[in-house]
C-alpha cells in the first residue's frame, strides 16, 4: 500500500498527491514559489498521467473564480498560489467558503510586498485567517503530501463541504528535495471516495447559488457557516485517524515535542518547528526543560488541544513569521505565564 521512499521536491510531492486524488480540474496562475506545483500538474495532464481539465488563467482572481465553477458542477478541484497571488484572489475566497465548495488549495507561504521579498513569511496566511476556510500547516514535504490527500477527504465529506487550505513554507518545503513515502493508487482510491456535489449546477435541473441575502438571511447564513467550520474539527480528527491506519503517520491539531515537563515552550507553525526541535535536543542535553508546541490546525482553531499541550509551562515563546501591525502589545499582558513574542 505504501511505495518505497524516494527523494522528491516538496512541490512535486504535492503534485503527486493531487494526481493520486484523481482531481478533475486544476485552475492555476504561476507565482513564486508555488509555480512548480502547477507546472508539474500541467505535465501530468499533457502526457496523459492525469485525466483532468487544466485551466491556465490570466490571474489568481480568475483561478479561484474558475475553481468556483468547476467545484459547483461536481468536479474535484485544486489550485495553488502564494503571497500577492493570494491577495489578488482574496475576495473570491469568501465566496468559496460561503457557498460550501470543497476546493483544495496549497498556499506556499511567502512575504507580502513591500519591500519585495519572495522568501517565507506567514503574513499571507494571516491575511486570510477569517475567510472561512479550513487551514492546515505542514512542516516538511512528507506532511505536505499527506495533508493534501487528507484535505480532499475532509473538504468533500458531506458533513463538512468547506474548502481547505494546506500551508507550506515557500522554498523551505516547496523547493527542497526530501525523502517522501508515496502511497499506491489503490490505497488512495480507498481513502478518497468519489466527489458528489448534492446540488450541482446542471442546465437540466437549475439551481441558484450565491443569491442575494437581505440582513436576516445573511446573518443566518453566516451563523450556519461558523457552526459548520467549528464542527469540521470532529471530521478532521476522524480523517487523520483513518489516514494513520493507512500510512502509519498520525496528525493532531496541536502536537508537542518534549512538552510534558517543560518550563519553557516554543510555539511555532510551519517548517521552522523542525529547526526548533534540533535546538531543543541540545538544550535538553544541558538539563534545560524546554519543549515545543506545533500548531497543525490553524482554522478551526484548536483551543482545548492547545491548552492541554501547553500544560504547566511558565514561559511561552511565540516564534511568529508574521506581524500584526498595531495589534495588542504583548509587553502589557498580565498573566501567570510570560508571553515572549
Amino acid at each position: 500500500m505504501v511505495k518505497k521512499m524516494i527523494g522528491i521536491e516538496g512541490s512535486f510531492a504535492i503534485a503527486e498527491a493531487v494526481k493520486l486524488a484523481r482531481v478533475d480540474a486544476v485552475a492555476a496562475y504561476p507565482i513564486t514559489p508555488q509555480t512548480h506545483i502547477v507546472e508539474r500538474l500541467a505535465e501530468f495532464v499533457a502526457n496523459g498521467e492525469l485525466d483532468a481539465e487544466y485551466i491556465p488563467v490570466e490571474s489568481e482572481h480568475s483561478a479561484m473564480s474558475a475553481c468556483l465553477g468547476t467545484s459547483a458542477v461536481g468536479a474535484r478541484t485544486f489550485t495553488a498560489t502564494a503571497s500577492q497571488g493570494l491577495e489578488l484572489m482574496h475576495e473570491v475566497l469568501y465566496v468559496a467558503s460561503s457557498m460550501r465548495l470543497p476546493i483544495v488549495m496549497t498556499l506556499a507561504n511567502r512575504a507580502i510586498s513591500a519591500p519585495l521579498s519572495i522568501w517565507t513569511d506567514h503574513c499571507d496566511a494571516m491575511a486570510v485567517r477569517d475567510c472561512g476556510w479550513i487551514q492546515i500547516f505542514a512542516e516538511n514535504a512528507q506532511q505536505a503530501f499527506d495533508l493534501v490527500l487528507c484535505a480532499f477527504r475532509i473538504a468533500e465529506t458531506p458533513a463538512v463541504f468547506l474548502p481547505v487550505m494546506v500551508h507550506i513554507d515557500g522554498f523551505y518545503i516547496s523547493h527542497t528535495i526530501e525523502p517522501v513515502q508515496l502511497l499506491e493508487q489503490e490505497a488512495v482510491d480507498s481513502f478518497i471516495p468519489e466527489y458528489r456535489h448534492p446540488y450541482p449546477l446542471d442546465p437540466d435541473r437549475p439551481v441558484t447559488m450565491g443569491a442575494f441575502g437581505p440582513p436576516p438571511i445573511y446573518t443566518e447564513a453566516k451563523k450556519a457557516q461558523e457552526v459548520a467550520l467549528r464542527a469540521s474539527k470532529a471530521v478532521i480528527l476522524e480523517v487523520w485517524q483513518e489516514f494513520s491506519l493507512l500510512s502509519g503517520r498520525h496528525y493532531s491539531p496541536v502536537e508537542g515535542y518534549e512538552a510534558g515537563d517543560a518550563d519553557v515552550l516554543f510555539l511555532i507553525m510551519g517548517s521552522f518547528s523542525e529547526t526548533a526541535m534540533v535546538a531543543i535536543d541540545r538544550m535538553r542535553a544541558k538539563g534545560q526543560k524546554v519543549g515545543l508546541v506545533r500548531l497543525r490546525l490553524w482554522r478551526p482553531f484548536p483551543v482545548q488541544e492547545l491548552r492541554q499541550t501547553v500544560g504547566k509551562a511558565w514561559v511561552i515563546i511565540v516564534l511568529d513569521r508574521a506581524i500584526s501591525f498595531g495589534g495588542r502589545d504583548p509587553s502589557v499582558l498580565k498573566s501567570r505565564r510570560r508571553f515572549i513574542p
